[in-house]
């Protein structure tokens, strides 16, 4: 057991972690299965959707994650799944403006000389 005040934060803080990295596997592990079990388009984006997640919050390696995608890819053109339609979002308008003019600062009247 630690005695010194940070490290038993970092103990705390390494159990959170722990705790969040854990989560973050099992509900990886489990869109896997359930892709594999069902083999469809909505497991398959799910799965991946899950494999994206757990990179960004650093649970796995992004080569790792390339590596599983890939597999689930395989996986889905043998079973005949269709990928799922990507939505676009319509085009934005775009709204161009002048350009500011800028006016000429006012000139001072010279002094008069006597």
């Amino acid at each position: 057991m630690p005695i010194i005040k940070s490290a038993k934060k970092r103990v705390k803080v390494a159990n959170k972690a722990a705790v969040r990295n854990s989560k973050t596997k099992r509900s990886l592990k489990t869109a896997l299965k359930a892709f594999v079990k069902k083999s469809d388009s909505a497991t398959h984006s799910a799965a991946q959707s899950n494999v994206d997640k757990a990179v960004k919050k650093g649970v796995i390696h992004k080569n790792k994650a390339a590596r599983v995608k890939k597999q689930l890819a395989v996986k889905a053109k043998t079973s005949g799944v269709k990928p799922a339609a990507k939505k676009t979002a319509a085009p934005k308008k775009t709204v161009t403006k002048k350009p500011a003019v800028k006016k000429a600062p006012a000139k001072k009247p010279a002094a008069k000389k006597k």
